[in-house]
């Protein structure tokens, strides 16, 4: 007896050594994007009957795993699938980390700006396209006004070739037709339209939200083609710590450093630092001008978010932003700034703002939004000198409410602008307080049809009474097939000096020839969404779009009258944009991703019976993405581009040599990022593959750099350049002939740091 109990004692034993030494295996860690975790996503070991979904937390584990060779597979709706080999040894417990890559068009993401309340994109009556950091991280740039270059039918346009200032165009309306908001304030406007772009730190940046379209109902009178509303990340949610610093071959710094700090139970920080250098004059098409403007620029971002009972909002934000920058002749430096020795543009910029959101603590939904900015310039062209201050305050009551299949929202806002600059065309400081109201009923007529119609009023005292009324309609004919139409009007006041800059380089007189009257415009717009889910994985985004805008009094700079001149008056006549535009999104089980987006425009101004395509606008555009990621050597690939269609130029007159229209011309971008090393991507790549610069095919550029100040050459009575010997084609010093950048190929390596 004793022999058995030994014996069963024994085997007992050894059961318990054999299986301490033959456990099976588990693998388990986190699934995020862009540092953020995502719960509910599916964890597969192919071929096999394990798996399992992560947990609110994005932490997942797979259990009894016997040894052996498998494919790891991860998957979420809106989401490239993510699969990867990996050998797994007994009793071992392995930690992999996924990280998912969103299929830009394949999110229902919650987007705010098309109607003013959160609402699923798929449902907004309003067509709004959205980009996550994911998308800005495929062409790092150093600034938002770059990074919209690969958006299509978004073009920035340098409208200087000197100081490189530009302004967003959309549908191949100018600058200005375009509001750009930061957490949904106004607040880039005025001398901030050429200046609101930079500064912005990429890292800081939760998605950028851009419609197409009239939004004037909602949000004034400068929303007239379109905006862009860039919206910051929540304290609460950001990552503790990134650090995010690239460098290109031409010498140009940028640096983005930002920390989440915890104040307290309920409240947290968000800091952001934005540096960006470039210091090395290049001059690379040999006409003694640098081809790229010098630029030192600090950016200090600041944002408080509170906890508050039932989620209600309470945010505060603050940014600083300071830049320098000149561009000019090779020898210029500053003792020569604002003299006729050395041709020079040297602008300082100093601009603060403020913004905050509180939600009323009721029961109602009721927001109360304010911001204030105050924008201060000191810039001298050649030596013209040009020093002006703007201050824009902005406070705004919504209402949102819901009753029966009516979804409303009433709103009332007030707007201060003060502007004042030392030009002959501002003998008083503007001083002017707009009082506004609104509304907006979205009726959902059947379960599939939705109507949206709103009106706006607002009182402005230097025109009196403005109404701008807005209608949409919907139609969901399936979950993945939506038709939209949207409708409005718009009404604008134009403030020459603050949004072309081309009229203060000192090289062309600016004409004022009347009292200019305020700019009108209807807009139509029909969008077309479908998605397509295959049964292999594969996933098709289609968005189609027609346009069609009527100005009256559009006031349009008039380079073609007097070379020497700019001539600004109401047009006496119709403006007409119009066109289509579509995006094709298609992303491969395999991990093959592309966008594609094309769009066809005709811009044309009609004057007394003649029709004339507008001046640097494109006829055709297109933007393309592709990506792969190499999961087994964690490698990505991005190959970005974009391409721009003929646009008429503005010469000085018919002995001009330059082409009269640019051809058709592309930049080109590839980048390579590594994600093997924990908390870190280093990527690199080469931007203008093609190198490609406006040069190509032009005896020059810039007209006349030899003498900046026009000190050789003899005008005849009525003004107008004579040719001579020394100036044979009549010419006379002129940098706005741009219509792409100067700088041309090159290379660039940079390293982000997060931690979560």
């Amino acid at each position: 007896m004793k022999n058995t109990a030994d014996y069963i004692v024994f085997i007992a034993f050894l059961g318990c050594f054999v299986n301490l030494f033959s456990q099976e295996a588990s693998i388990s860690g986190k699934v995020t994007e862009n540092g953020e975790p995502l719960p509910f996503v599916n964890i597969l070991l192919k071929g096999t009957q394990i798996g399992g979904s992560t947990n609110v937390d994005g932490q997942y584990q797979l259990s009894n795993i016997a040894s052996g060779d498998y494919v790891l597979l991860a998957t979420s709706m809106g989401y490239i699938p993510y699969q990867t080999t990996l050998t797994v040894k007994e009793g071992e417990s392995k930690t992999v980390n996924i990280i998912l890559e969103a299929s830009a068009q394949a999110l229902d993401e919650t987007v705010v700006t098309g109607t003013l309340k959160p609402v699923s994109r798929l449902e907004s009556p309003v067509p709004v396209e959205v980009y996550t950091p994911t998308f800005l991280k495929k062409n790092p740039t150093p600034s938002i006004f770059d990074a919209l270059q690969n958006v299509n039918g978004v073009r920035p346009q340098i409208n200087c070739n000197v100081c490189n200032t530009g302004d967003i165009h959309i549908n191949g309306l100018e600058g200005p037709y375009t509001l750009v908001l930061i957490d949904g304030m106004p607040i880039v406007s005025g001398l901030g339209t050429v200046y609101g772009l930079t500064g912005i730190p990429n890292s800081l940046i939760d998605q950028i939200e851009i419609v197409k379209g009239p939004a004037s109902s909602l949000y004034g009178s400068e929303a007239v083609g379109g905006l862009i509303n860039i919206i910051t990340k929540n304290a609460i949610t950001a990552p503790e710590f990134f650090a995010d610093g690239f460098v290109t071959g031409w010498g140009e710094y940028n640096l983005d450093v930002g920390s989440k700090i915890e104040v307290g139970k309920k409240a947290n920080m968000l800091l952001g630092v934005n540096y960006f250098n470039y210091d090395v004059p290049i001059d690379n098409n040999g006409d003694n001008f640098t081809d790229l403007t010098l630029q030192d620029r600090i950016s200090i971002f600041q944002k408080w978010d509170f906890e508050r009972d039932d989620s209600r909002i309470l945010s505060v934000a603050g940014r600083f932003f300071y830049e320098d920058r000149w561009g000019g002749e090779m020898q210029w430096t500053p003792e020569f700034r604002g003299g006729d020795e050395i041709y020079g543009e040297s602008i300082y910029t100093r601009r603060w703002e403020i913004l905050g959101k509180y939600q009323l603590p009721i029961q109602e939904k009721m927001l109360l939004s304010l911001s204030y900015n105050d924008h201060s310039q000191n810039s001298v062209y050649g030596d013209t000198q040009y020093l002006a201050d703007q201050r824009i305050g902005f406070a705004q009551l919504t209402w949102d409410k819901s009753a029966g299949n009516h979804d409303l929202l009433f709103g009332s806002a007030v707007r201060y602008n003060y502007y004042d600059d030392n030009t002959p065309a501002t003998v008083n400081a503007d001083n002017i307080w707009i009082p506004s109201v609104f509304a907006q009923d979205e009726i959902k007529l059947v379960p599939k049809h939705s109507f949206l119609a709103g009106l706006r009023y607002d009182y402005d005292q230097r025109h009196g009474n403005i109404f701008t009324p807005r209608a949409a309609y919907k139609w969901k004919i399936s979950d993945n097939d939506i038709f939209r139409i949207n409708a409005g009007t718009g009404f604008r006041v134009v403030n020459l000096f603050t949004e072309d800059h081309a009229a203060l380089t000192g090289a062309r007189e600016v004409i004022i020839t009347e009292e200019l009257k305020p700019e009108r415009s209807v807009n139509v717009n029909l969008n077309y969404l479908k998605k397509i889910y295959s049964d292999n994985g594969t996933f098709v985004g289609i968005d189609a779009s027609a346009f069609y805008t009527h100005f009256s009094n559009i006031i349009l700079p008039d380079y073609d009258s007097n070379p020497n001149q700019i001539i600004y008056d109401n047009l006496d006549g119709k403006s007409v944009s119009k066109g289509i535009s579509a995006n094709l999104d298609v992303v491969f089980p395999n991990g093959i991703k592309f966008l594609l987006g094309a769009t066809w425009q005709d811009v044309s101004n009609t004057e007394n019976g003649i029709t004339q395509q507008q001046i640097l606008t494109e006829s055709i555009t297109g933007t393309w993405n592709l990506s792969y990621t190499f999961r087994m050597l964690n490698l990505s690939v991005d190959y970005t581009g974009n391409l721009y269609g003929p646009m008429r130029l503005p010469l000085l007159g018919d002995l001009d040599p330059r082409q009269e229209y640019s051809p058709t011309w592309s930049i080109q971008n590839i980048q390579f990022t590594y994600k093997g090393w924990n908390n870190f991507e280093v990527y690199g790549g080469i931007k203008n593959l093609l190198d490609w610069t406006p040069n190509k095919g032009n005896p020059f550029i810039i007209a006349r750099t030899n003498d900046p100040f026009d000190k050789n050459v003899t005008f005849d009575t009525n003004g107008n350049a004579m040719a001579t010997p020394g100036n044979p084609y009549a010419l006379t010093f002129d940098p706005s002939y741009v219509y792409a950048p100067n700088q041309g190929i090159r290379g660039f390596f940079g390293v982000r740091y997060t931690v979560f």
